[in-house]
């Protein structure tokens, strides 16, 4: 019942002033009470405490998975998919009859809206939600709704009502740089299926799509399958560090981190050794690619594939890999020598540097020379302070503040999953409301959302902004639960036809462990920084307002994507920073600088030879994706690629391409990760180096970068906020400026 409401003042000031009558005031004290010292703050507080589960509630209905009302069964799944192809057939019986102008895009935009709001949403919960009845609903959902989308790619109607507006002028001219650019988007996805190609052109293009796809998928499967080997071929002692079945040692993986250098050496050949069918099936796929791209007017998958990012073409990426190579040959050859004198000093008898080895050694020299045990840092990041110095991250810097809400029943798949509302800052406000799971005293009136897709929620509102979004935060480990950290969109923000915005919502997925009765969740700095990460692409999703959700927050070009989130890192890695939130939890001690030096410092040794490898990678996912029919099989150019970008030698009877799974979701594109750093690199250093808490760097960050979501060709955003077009030399230079020595850690490193 509403009169019944908890609702008050939202912040660690109001809850410190009337603890007793503070709902989260209560839960701080709670924490206290099991010895942890430090005082939180709401969102601080509701990460640093295992859920007390849900308020009794007789009377309330039961919500379906993210509020929408059909999903409160798996059957929801079948009315919700049908729902959305009833109203897609609306849409295209509109876009059709109308003629051609700007209301085309808008109408374009809501039918993909309508069937990624079912496609999106079920994509994760067909490899999240612990119930199979569920995941199982959602995958036929998945079908479905991708056999409709094939369906209209090959609508010659509906793509000669998009293609009649981008062939006049005067329409063309009347279009605001947005709209223009999202129907230029709508007009290669429908090109790159080959619509515009004649009738048997066109059939061929679907059945190279749809031979991709299954061979797409079993790639996939085929990289993580394990091999096995009889275990006599094995020396006894090392069957222990794998799984022994009858008479088979199975290993299926590296085993990188494995102190025994024999134990790495027999990991890296068993799993790599090649096996002939998923050799096949990767010939297979680059071809079918190579193929299809040729058909709709590409000379390469590669030049399909690279339209409308920051590089724009794979000369670009070569170039840059190639500089970046040069760049790096002198610093990674010392790092080998590093690497070769550590494996000498441990292992004599053996000390050729081999490509399993340099993970293990790299870890070892880390550890001796800085002193980085992991375990001295968990106790300063419960998962609770560096939620908190998240929030205090994006108040300062973007006029943001993270409120966790409690979740209905039956809107989430799990119950420790957090839910958190992002509204902008309050101390811009005339008038404030709030949640009513905020702590404190009556000061405000209450705000109840508009009822928005089955998301009726009380949340706190800006008055000229309003509420930006919703994330859900499924952070802890559970049982067949994916072991990746990543973050979904399960719905885009859009400008609807009655002038209301839909906001984003999305899911941050991450893998902790559980809080205990006397224990918060405690992560390690990995942790942390990859928590930081993730968050980046949540917070594009949330600032990524854009009148259209076909590119909202991180739906634009890859070599974009990464940017925020990696941006993030460096945020996580200064101290001023880390000093806002990294408290032990239960003496409330700050993380004393030092180790936050040496801890950042750690990750620059070998680092230049780790940054190799990814050119080595990269180099490698182009020239696959580059000139066919290939000069060679995939193996001898691997064994080229490795000895021309890499340096250590390639092994023989191994097939490291066919364990490489980024081959299918990055292909042509693997090294979007690399020039994403250096973007990353070069804003931080331009912008925020010098004060990380910089409002007016942020609100530049927020308007030149994130806003535009993908709406925005990516070098123009990039060069609103560097206030300059940086070539490629200038992301080489930062991209190897990163490794250099912080002069004043490497003073106290010699007292």
């Amino acid at each position: 019942m509403l009169c019944a409401r908890r609702v008050g003042g939202l912040g660690t000031r109001a809850a410190a002033a009337w603890p007793e009558r503070a709902g989260l005031g209560r839960l701080g004290a709670r924490i206290r009470a099991r010895g942890v010292s430090t005082s939180w703050s709401p969102v601080g507080a509701a990460f640093n405490v295992k859920p007390q589960g849900r308020r009794l509630d007789l009377f309330g209905e039961r919500r379906g998975l993210f509020g929408v009302p059909e999903l409160s069964a798996p059957e929801g799944f079948q009315i919700a998919q049908e729902n959305a192809l009833r109203k897609a057939d609306s849409l295209v019986a509109r876009v059709c009859s109308l003629p051609p102008g700007p209301r085309t895009v808008l109408l374009f935009d809501e039918l993909s809206d309508s069937l990624c709001r079912v496609a999106d949403l079920a994509d994760f919960v067909k490899i999240a939600h612990p119930e199979p009845a569920f995941r199982e609903a959602a995958e036929e959902a998945c079908r479905s709704i991708g056999t409709a989308v094939e369906k209209l790619n090959t609508n010659v109607e509906l793509y000669q009502s998009l293609q009649k507006l981008l062939a006049d002028p005067k329409l063309v001219d009347s279009l605001d740089p947005e709209t223009r650019r999202v129907a230029e988007l709508f007009m290669f996805d429908f090109e790159i299926s080959g619509i515009h190609l004649d009738k048997e052109k066109r059939r061929r293009a679907v059945d190279l799509n749809v031979r991709i796809l299954d061979l797409s998928s079993t790639f996939i499967m085929g990289t993580h399958f394990p091999n096995k080997i009889e275990k006599h071929l094995l020396p006894e002692h090392i069957h222990q560090n794998f799984v022994v079945t009858g008479n088979h040692v199975v290993v299926d993986g590296l085993h990188a981190e494995a102190p025994d250098d024999l134990v790495r050496e027999a990991a890296y050949k068993i799993f790599l050794y090649p096996n002939a069918g998923q050799l096949h099936c990767l010939e297979e796929l680059l071809s079918n690619r190579d193929l299809l791209a040729k058909l709709v007017g590409y000379s390469s998958y590669a030049h399909r594939a690279l339209q409308g990012t920051i590089a724009k073409n794979p000369e670009t990426v070569m170039q840059f890999l190639e500089k970046l190579s040069d760049k790096l040959s002198e610093r990674t050859l010392k790092d080998f020598e590093m690497i070769q004198g550590m494996k000498m000093k441990l292992n004599p008898q053996n000390s050729e540097l081999m490509p399993w080895d340099p993970p293990y050694y790299s870890g070892v020299i880390r550890a001796e020379r800085y002193n980085i045990e992991p375990s001295l840092y968990c106790p300063f990041f419960s998962l609770g302070a560096c939620m908190e110095g998240l929030n205090i991250l994006f108040t300062r810097l973007l006029g943001i503040t993270l409120f966790a809400e409690q979740p209905a029943r039956g809107e989430v798949w799990c119950e420790d999953v957090r839910k958190l509302v992002t509204p902008p800052d309050l101390g811009h406000c005339t008038k404030t409301v709030f949640s009513n799971i905020s702590c404190g005293p009556r000061l405000t009136e209450t705000y109840s959302a508009s009822h928005e897709s089955g998301l009726d929620r009380t949340a706190v509102v800006h008055e000229s902004e309003g509420l930006l979004g919703y994330i859900y935060c499924d952070f802890f480990q559970r049982a067949d639960k994916p072991h990746q950290d990543c973050h979904f969109t399960i719905r885009g923000g859009r400008l609807k036809e009655d002038g209301d915005y839909q906001l984003p919502v999305v899911v941050l997925m991450l893998n902790l462990p559980h809080p205990s009765r006397n224990l918060p969740t405690l992560l390690t700095p990995g942790m942390m920084e990859n928590l930081f990460h993730e968050m980046g692409h949540a917070m594009h999703s949330m600032l990524g307002r854009t009148r259209y959700q076909h590119v909202t927050g991180t739906r634009c070009p890859t070599d974009f994507a990464e940017v925020p989130s990696i941006l993030m890192e460096y945020f996580a890695n200064d101290y001023r920073v880390v000093n806002q939130f990294a408290r032990h939890y239960q003496t409330g001690q700050s993380l004393p600088k030092n180790m936050v030096s040496r801890l950042c410092e750690s990750k620059k040794v070998c680092a230049a030879a780790e940054m190799q490898l990814q050119v080595f990678y990269a180099a490698l996912d182009q020239i696959y994706h580059g000139k066919h029919p290939l000069r060679a099989s995939t193996t001898d150019i691997l064994r080229e690629t490795q000895e021309r970008f890499y340096g250590l030698p390639y092994v023989p009877n191994t097939a490291w391409q066919l364990r490489f799974s980024h081959l299918v979701g990055y292909g042509a594109k693997y090294y979007s990760y690399l020039m994403s750093r250096a973007v990353a690199s070069m804003v931080w250093k331009e912008c925020f180096q010098r004060d990380p808490f910089n409002r007016a760097a942020g609100e530049r960050y927020r308007r030149e970068m994130l806003a535009h979501g993908g709406g925005k060709e990516p070098m123009l955003m990039v060069q609103g906020m560097l206030q300059k077009r940086p070539s490629i030399d200038d992301f080489v230079s930062a991209l190897v400026s990163d490794l250099d020595p912080d002069f004043e850690t490497f003073l106290m490193d010699s007292e």
